[in-house]
Formats: structure tokens, C-alpha cells, sequence
């Protein structure tokens, strides 16, 4: 890990992405291991604000996680930009009543209850992305209260040349994985709806001409194999009952379509032309 301030770390950079010229203290050095790096000028462009470099040959998620989990409470600070939302929740503040004027110069609605002042309801005292004024430092410090993680953050990550975003450590085998069949799934959909074959449909296709084939032998003397052994199942499935006391599965069914029957056997009148 290397931190020091920008101006150095980025002079450090320039000078090894610099031509070796005879005229350089360090030139019999470096004129013989030197090569162009253009590459590093990305990393001096991100040297900006308090940043440090980490240098690291193993696994990148790894450092990630070690970071993530290294984080130490702290205080708000007057002029500092709060991180995140703070809230005081209502309950018992453990101060005495001399302090209720306190709360009511910040507007937190109180009562006195056993001596100590009681907050009624909670209230949002800071905001996130907000400069943090004093008054609200007061008041968390005498409520014992540090609203704040600091902790180190990855911003980019330089590897081969390429910068990426940090938040490609976090991608797992199994969530790339699962984006891979996501997209084999939509490209074999599009496929079969638009008729372009592809490699991901044919499977599908496969499947589909199969139940066309054996949807056929159900109906004709045209069989196969395959379908015999479908036919055959087909044969031997077993009817379950309905739970004890029930009608038979499929019982309420028929009742519904006898009405029907009957409808079937009206005289419709030479309708199709019976009186020519």
C-alpha cells in the first residue's frame, strides 16, 4: 500500500513514463530497462483527493473484502460531508431538564419524564451529501452518538492497462453464470420467433417437432418407437381419487358436459337447407 500526496505519486508516474535522456542523473539506470507506458497516464488522472495505491498479484476480490470489513466509527465533524442520513430516535436522552432549550433551538419535540428529557418523536438532523454544521455536532456529542463508518473505499481498479469500476470485484462466478443462460435463453426466443436458426433454438425446435411428431401417431396408425413407449404410459396412467368423500376426479367435469349432449341433439330447423 502506498499513500503520500498526489503531487509526489503522480511526479513518481510522469518520470518512469519519461524517455531516459543523456542528460538525466539516472540515465546509465534506466536507459537500458525503459519503455513506454502510456497507459499509467490513466492512473495519474485518478490521482485526485486522499487516494492510495495498492498494489497486490493475488486475487482482487480478496483485497476488496479485507477492505469492506476494516471500518472504525467516528464522529461528525463540522465542515465535513455526511456520508450518509442520521437520525435521532425517539427514547430517553439520559440528560437532565436544564438542556430542553437545546433541543428546541434544533426544533426536536421533548418531554420531561423521571427527570430526563424524553425525545417525542424521531427526527432526520442530517442529511447525506450535506455539510455537516455545529449545532448538530453538539447535540450528537452530547448524546454519545458517532453516526459515521469511515472505512476505505476501491474507486478503480488497474489491471493489464484497462481501468475498470470496483464494482466488477463484487460479480461472482455464479451471477456470471446465471447472465450467461439469461442470454442463451433470450437469444433461442428470438430465434424461434423470428425463424432465424440458431444454435441455442435447436434444441428447442428438436423438442417441439418431437410432440408434433408424436401429437401425430395419437391419431393415425403412423407410429415410432419413441412414440409406443409415450402410448403405452399413456395406457398405464393411473387415475388418483378424489380426498376421502370426494366424487372421482373428474367427476364434476362430465356432470358439466351432459348439458351439453343434450344440446347437441336440437332440431336446428333446415337451418343448412334440410327443406330443399
Amino acid at each position: 500500500m502506498v499513500m503520500g500526496k498526489n503531487t509526489l505519486m503522480k511526479a513518481a508516474l510522469n518520470k518512469k513514463m519519461t524517455k531516459p535522456e543523456e542528460t538525466d542523473e539516472d540515465y546509465s539506470e534506466r536507459k537500458d530497462s525503459w519503455k513506454a507506458q502510456p497507459e499509467l497516464e490513466k492512473i495519474v488522472t485518478l490521482l485526485k483527493g486522499n487516494t492510495g495505491i495498492i498494489f497486490t498479484n493475488g486475487d482482487l476480490s480478496d483485497i476488496k473484502k479485507v477492505l469492506d470489513t476494516e471500518t472504525r466509527e467516528a464522529p461528525a465533524k463540522v465542515g465535513s460531508i455526511a456520508p450518509g442520513d442520521v437520525w435521532i430516535r425517539a427514547g430517553s436522552t439520559g440528560l437532565d431538564p436544564k438542556q430542553t432549550s437545546f433541543f428546541q433551538q434544533l426544533n426536536i419535540p421533548t418531554k420531561i419524564v423521571k427527570t430526563q428529557i424524553e425525545i417525542v418523536t424521531e427526527k432526520k438532523i442530517i442529511t447525506a451529501g450535506q455539510k455537516i454544521e455545529s449545532s448538530q455536532c453538539a447535540l450528537l456529542d452530547k448524546l454519545k452518538i458517532r453516526p459515521f463508518n469511515y472505512k476505505m473505499e476501491v474507486k478503480k481498479v488497474y489491471d493489464e492497462g484497462a481501468i475498470f469500476s470496483a464494482e466488477v470485484l463484487d460479480i461472482t462466478p455464479e451471477d456470471i453464470v446465471n447472465k450467461f443462460k439469461k442470454a442463451i435463453s433470450n437469444m433461442a426466443a428470438a430465434s424461434i420467433a423470428s425463424g432465424y436458426i440458431t444454435k441455442p433454438a435447436v434444441p428447442h425446435l428438436l423438442a417441439n417437432a418431437f410432440k408434433n411428431l408424436a401429437a401425430v401417431t395419437f391419431t393415425t396408425d403412423v407410429t415410432f418407437k419413441q412414440a409406443d413407449k409415450l402410448k403405452e404410459a399413456a395406457k398405464n396412467a393411473v387415475v388418483y381419487a378424489a380426498p376421502t368423500g370426494g366424487a372421482p376426479a373428474g367427476g364434476a367435469k362430465k356432470e358439466e358436459e351432459k348439458p351439453k349432449e343434450e344440446e347437441a341433439d336440437v332440431d336446428m330447423g333446415g337451418l343448412f337447407g334440410d327443406d330443399y
